[in-house]
């Protein structure tokens, strides 16, 4: 796929975690809250948005249902956690089948947080999951180009420390027409909602994600990193600049999360 030069929207080029003054320390800074987090990671993840990140997860995969049914379909769960996302779509895939013994090829989830990992392995065996976890950086990912019809990436997007090499990266291990989905939470810009979303951003969440964590500072990050982060249009724009077309978006819960999808152009030619 044809990288093109982005024009970039005027927000920082990744996330910066306080105290970190360049790409490396922001990817170090990130990583090390995450490990900290991952024992209550899905405790307060389902808590603090009273289980609907369930309904959210589940409508991203539905979007790409025509390639999460396909048995031969090659997809990988970006920044994927604990692997809810990648559960979310097998899900999805098992109940088109209709047979928990077929054939499938396995989905992918990969992060950079071990004990993440660790825990989405566990939940995968407990509950029969065909799903492999690859321990990676979203900016330099261990596979081949064009390997995969679809990646997806749920909340994790944000926390990358260079947007716009983690699209590059994405398009690299996509292949002609392969998809991609960034679900993200995103400030609403306007009205009631958005004066209660910011409260219960920066006031309800941090204390409540802070103490039960037993990490305050990854639950002062969040906040401030979707107030940084690029709003809907501005991500659109930036997906576009990297080649990437029928760039689209969905909103949902009053502005607060947004599903970007596109797709690599087919290159008759080659990539």
């Amino acid at each position: 796929m044809p990288i093109m030069t982005p024009i970039l929207p005027t927000q920082a080029p990744g996330s910066r975690p306080q105290g970190a003054r360049n790409e490396r320390e922001a990817s170090a800074h990130v990583r090390k809250m995450f490990t900290k987090i991952a024992p209550r990671y899905d405790f307060l993840n389902h808590l603090l948005s009273l289980s609907i990140d369930r309904v959210w997860r589940r409508r991203t995969a539905l979007k790409f249902g025509k390639i999460i049914r396909r048995t031969d379909a090659r997809i990988l769960d970006l920044c994927c956690g604990t692997g809810d996302m990648t559960f979310a779509m097998e899900r999805v895939r098992m109940k088109a089948l209709r047979d928990l013994g077929a054939h499938r090829i396995p989905l992918v989830g990969s992060d950079f947080a071990i004990p993440m990992l660790e825990r989405a392995n566990k939940k995968g065996h407990k509950h029969h999951r065909v799903a492999a976890f690859v321990a990676s950086d979203a900016l330099n990912l261990p596979f081949p180009d064009a390997c995969f019809d679809l990646v997806t990436t749920a909340f994790g997007f944000r926390n990358l420390a260079n947007y716009e090499s983690g699209l590059c990266e994405i398009a690299r291990v996509l292949k002609d027409d392969g998809q991609l989905g960034i679900l993200e939470f995103s400030e609403p810009r306007g009205g009631t909602m958005a004066g209660l979303f910011r409260f219960y951003f920066r006031y309800v969440l941090p204390n409540v994600g802070g103490v039960i964590s037993g990490s305050k500072d990854a639950y002062k990050y969040l906040p401030g990193s979707v107030a940084r982060f690029p709003n809907r249009k501005q991500l659109s724009e930036m997906i576009k600049s990297v080649g990437f077309v029928d760039v689209r978006s969905y909103s949902w819960n009053f502005g607060s999360v947004v599903l970007h999808m596109a797709r690599v152009p087919v290159i008759s030619a080659g990539r």
